[in-house]
């Protein structure tokens, strides 16, 4: 399988995030062979979308000539985008936001009914693309916090989507943490495994890593404590 891994952190490999994203591709590469490319958001120039819609009248070409022309052929080659970010504000940080707003190029003006809604008409062919988001957050717990992100997802990728949200995902880059991180990222690589074999993650275990690690309180008293 061809991957390419958008990694939305500003902390680059040091993001907290990517080491869950790491352990995933690990699970994915010990159930096959798999080729892949990771882009660092904040790396790249990426200008901001106009809305201007030049792309969509004239076959794609943005007015931009910048980094985002050789990303969008990157996913069109792909079989897998992966999107790993932390949450900012209920959402993508801004670096990985520009390069999901610069994606209009692949869509037309034409638009078709979809179920209930409306969908723009694509201009390229990105019907065997599957799409993955990781995404965590320092919250002790899900409620509240990955909804906006979740459904953001959902409808910028309505089909062939998996969605895994971690709380307490700062806890991945402490050493003194790894008797409660390393068995979560143990059963995030056997997610990795599953997925790459079957195109699915059990629900059961899917629903294990998107839990809290430690007791909401315990954590929250540790963070407290260090503030």
């Amino acid at each position: 399988m061809k991957i390419l891994v958008f990694n939305g952190s500003p902390k680059r490999e040091k993001s907290d995030v990517m080491h869950i994203t790491r352990a995933f591709l690990e699970g994915m590469k010990e159930a096959g062979e798999q080729q892949i490319e990771i882009i660092n958001a904040i790396d790249k120039h990426i200008e901001y979308c106009t809305g201007c819609f030049a792309c969509m009248h004239n076959g794609g070409n943005c007015i931009h000539d910048d980094d985002m022309r050789a990303i969008l052929g990157k996913m069109l080659e792909s079989d897998l985008l992966l999107f790993s970010f932390p949450l900012y504000c209920y959402g993508m940080p801004s670096p990985l936001k520009a390069i999901i707003d610069r994606v209009l190029p692949l869509s037309s003006m034409a638009m078709t009914k979809v179920g209930d809604r409306y969908e723009h008409v694509g201009q390229a062919d990105f019907g065997h693309l599957r799409y993955l988001m990781i995404c965590g957050c320092g919250f002790p717990n899900s409620r509240h916090n990955f909804e906006p992100a979740v459904a953001q997802f959902k409808l910028l990728f309505p089909e062939n989507h998996t969605i895994i949200t971690v709380p307490e995902s700062p806890m991945f880059s402490a050493a003194e943490a790894a008797p409660v991180t390393e068995p979560r990222l143990g059963l995030v690589k056997e997610a990795g495994k599953q997925y790459a074999k079957t195109g699915e993650i059990a629900e059961e275990l899917l629903s294990v890593i998107c839990s809290p690690m430690i007791p909401e309180e315990t954590y929250a008293a540790i963070v407290n404590s260090g503030v």
